[in-house]
Formats: C-alpha cells, sequence, structure tokens
C-alpha cells in the first residue's frame, strides 16, 4: 500500500493560508520513498510576489529562486501541480494522504485552487480520498510514550505555558537522537521527515488515531500526568 505525504509552505494570514511551496512523496508503510517532488506555484511567484514579502519564511525566497534555476525545484502552476499529483496518485492506487499537521495543509491546499482559479475550482484533491494527521498519529502512539517525555523534558522540549512539544522538528530529533537537528521549513524535506515519522508511527501501533485534530498535543500532556511525570 502506497501513500502520499505531503507539505506546504504558505504566505497569507494563519487562518487562509496559501502556498507557494508544495512538496510531496510517495511512500509506503516501513518510510521507503519512491517519488520525491518539489514544486513552488508559478501564481504566487509571479502573479502575488508582494504577498510573498509578508510570508513567514520569506527571507527563503530568494533561495527557491536559486533552486528553480538550478533545477532542484520545479515552477508549475496550480493547476498543473494538482494535476501531477492526481496523475501520481492513479499510478500507485493512492487514496490516504497525509501531513504532519493535516488539517492545515489540507485547507491550504483548497484555499490555492480556490484563490488562484478564481473558485473556479473548490478542491485541490479528488472526491473520495482519505486524509490522515501524523501530528495526532505521533501523539497516539509515541510521544505519548513515557520515553519520549521524559526525553523531552530532559531536553528542554517544554513550552513556556509547561506543554511538551509535539512539532515534527521535535519528534525527527527524538527519532534520530539529532538534538540540534533545525526543520528545513520547506515543503519537500519536511515532507520526508513527516514520512519518517510516519513510519515509526506505523511500527509502534498502525491501528492509533491518525484523524485531523488540532488539539492532539493534548493526549501528551495527558499521557505525561498519567505517567506521573513532573512539570505537567
Amino acid at each position: 500500500m502506497y501513500y502520499l505525504i505531503i507539505d506546504t509552505e504558505t504566505a497569507n494570514t494563519i487562518e487562509q493560508p496559501l502556498p507557494y511551496d508544495i512538496g510531496y512523496v510517495i511512500c509506503n508503510e516501513n518510510g521507503e520513498i519512491f517519488v520525491e517532488k518539489s514544486y513552488c506555484v508559478s501564481e504566487m511567484f509571479f502573479d502575488h510576489a508582494e504577498m510573498l514579502k509578508s510570508a513567514y519564511y520569506a527571507k527563503k525566497i530568494p533561495t527557491y529562486w536559486q533552486e528553480i534555476r538550478e533545477h532542484k525545484r520545479t515552477l508549475k502552476s496550480i493547476f498543473n501541480i494538482r494535476k501531477e499529483i492526481a496523475e501520481d496518485m492513479k499510478i500507485y492506487s493512492i487514496t490516504q494522504v497525509g501531513a504532519y499537521n493535516m488539517g492545515f495543509d489540507k485547507r491550504a491546499c483548497n484555499n490555492d485552487i480556490r484563490y488562484l482559479s478564481k473558485s473556479f475550482m473548490r478542491w485541490f484533491f479528488g472526491y473520495g480520498v482519505e486524509f490522515f494527521c501524523i501530528w495526532n498519529f505521533a501523539c497516539s502512539t509515541f510521544l505519548s510514550s513515557k520515553k519520549f517525555i521524559k526525553w523531552a523534558q530532559r531536553n528542554g522540549k517544554v513550552s513556556t505555558a509547561g506543554n511538551i512539544i509535539t512539532n515534527a522538528e521535535t519528534a525527527y530529533q527524538f527519532l534520530t537522537k539529532e538534538k540540534e537537528f533545525e526543520e528545513s521549513h520547506t515543503g519537500l524535506e519536511d515532507a520526508i521527515i513527516e514520512t519518517a515519522i510516519f513510519a515509526h508511527c506505523m511500527k509502534f501501533d498502525a491501528d492509533a488515531d491518525k484523524s485531523i485534530s488540532a488539539c492532539c498535543w493534548r493526549k501528551v500532556q495527558k499521557a505525561c500526568k498519567d505517567w506521573g511525570l513532573a512539570d505537567c
């Protein structure tokens, strides 16, 4: 069985994100990657260049242009990116699409296709696609383990509010034991580390909850209390 793992980098607001970078991989449940693709949305780079200046990672835009020139990333219209993903999903008979914060990435992709098509198209993915959230999957499995929570506390992975940090960067640091690892915050590169996290979750408990949830971090807080660990 194959899965598509997607990650987006966006401009505009958190409530109405518009992707300018869409990266994805096709993998199996073991995390073996068969396809890697990185697309820059041409409409955003050309027609909405001013909007990109206010993006959270706007400082990376010159690097994108350099990597486009070096053919490390491909500049395509949102319509052709959508078509390419649909074709890849058909080739690999994919029905399930995941992201580390699927609620955000799903909304972002839909926003892009609606905004840039002036609502001629409403949905980025085709009918019948099942979406899963790797963030919730991780919080439902190894991020709620005593081993992870103790590691997080020991390494300062606790927010100012006292919550265990459960983002993809922290999860990947734990899995690789690379405490200095920094997430790239570029679509393809982040999709690759999310694939590794997904594969680890599948080994931990393939049937754990992976539904879309914006509050899944609370599971880790509950586990921390249930384990009787301090600072929770």
